[in-house]
C-alpha cells in the first residue's frame, strides 16, 4: 500500500524482510541510553533504584524522577526517556482508578503490569504513532482485598515485572533497566533475595547502582531510592532521606574495601 496522500508513513509499523521491526529497536537504544534502574523483590517488601543523570548543574536537586507512586501499593520505575516516563506513570494512575472504581479493590500488580504492556504494545500497532521509548518496572504489594489491619496487610506478598517497548512483560525477583544492566543483573543474581530484607537490599541497591556508574562517560547522578516495607506501612514510598543516606554511605564503604582488596 502506498502512503502517496494518506498524510502518514505506513512503513513505520511494518516488518522489514527478516521479521524485525525497526522503531521497537530504537526504541530499545533510548532506554539503553538512560540511567540505571533496577528492581529487588525480598522477603518483605520490593526496592526500586535509580540512577538520575543530572545532566545540568542548574537543576533543582530531587527533580525530574524516574519512580513514581501508581497507587497507595503499587510504584513505577523507568528508564528512558523522561517525558514518556510520566505520561506511563499517569496512565497507571488512570488504571489503578479504574479498576478501583469497576471492582473495588486495589489492581493486582499483575494486572497493572499486563495493562501496561498492552498499552505499549498498541502504540507499535499504528503507523500514526511511535512506540515508547521506555521500560518501566513495575512493582507492588499484594495483599488480602480486606486487609483493613496492619497485620492483613503484612500477609500480603511483593510482586515485580518489567515492561518493555515492544509490550513484553516478564515477572522477575530482581530486574535491571538502562545503560548498565548488563552488570547490575550480574550483581544481582549474585544475591540471595529471598532471604534479604528491605534495609538489607537497600545497601544492596545503592551499592549495585554505584557499581554500574560510569564516572569517565557519565555525568553526575543522584540516586533515588523508594520502597515497599513494614516501615512504609506496606505502602509504596520513598525511602526516608537518613535512611536514603546511612545505605549510601554503607554502599560506598564496601565498594572502596573491595578496591582496596582487588589492589
Amino acid at each position: 500500500m502506498s502512503s502517496i496522500g494518506t498524510g502518514y508513513d505506513l512503513s513505520a509499523s511494518t516488518y522489514s524482510p527478516d521479521g524485525r521491526i525497526f522503531q521497537v529497536e530504537y526504541a530499545n537504544k533510548a532506554v539503553d541510553n538512560s540511567g540505571t534502574a533496577i528492581g529487588l523483590r525480598c522477603k518483605d517488601g520490593i526496592v526500586l533504584a535509580v540512577e538520575k543523570l543530572v545532566l545540568s548543574k542548574l537543576l533543582v536537586p530531587g527533580a525530574n524522577k524516574r519512580i513514581a507512586s501508581v497507587d497507595l501499593h503499587a510504584g513505577i520505575a523507568t528508564a528512558g526517556l523522561l517525558a514518556d516516563g510520566r505520561h506511563l506513570a499517569n496512565r497507571a494512575r488512570d488504571e489503578c482508578e479504574s479498576y478501583r472504581d469497576n471492582y473495588h479493590t486495589q489492581i493486582p500488580t499483575k494486572m497493572l503490569a499486563e495493562r501496561l504492556s498492552l498499552y505499549f504494545q498498541a502504540y507499535t500497532l499504528y503507523s500514526s504513532v511511535r512506540p515508547f521509548g521506555l521500560s518501566a518496572i513495575v512493582a507492588g504489594w499484594d495483599a488480602p482485598s480486606n486487609a483493613d489491619t496492619k497485620e492483613k496487610k503484612a500477609a500480603g506478598e511483593p510482586k515485580l515485572f518489567c515492561v518493555e517497548p515492544s509490550g513484553v512483560y516478564w515477572g522477575y525477583r530482581g530486574c535491571a533497566i538502562g545503560k548498565g544492566r548488563q552488570l547490575a543483573r550480574t550483581e544481582i543474581e549474585k544475591l540471595k533475595l529471598e532471604e534479604l530484607t528491605v534495609e538489607e537490599a537497600l545497601v544492596d541497591a545503592a551499592r549495585i547502582i554505584h557499581t554500574v556508574h560510569d564516572e569517565a562517560k557519565d555525568k553526575a547522578f543522584e540516586l533515588e531510592l523508594s520502597w515497599i516495607s513494614p516501615a512504609s506501612g506496606w505502602k509504596h514510598a520513598p525511602v526516608p532521606k537518613e535512611v536514603a543516606d546511612e545505605a549510601e554511605a554503607k554502599a560506598k564503604k564496601i565498594i572502596e574495601e573491595e578496591n582496596e582488596m582487588e589492589e
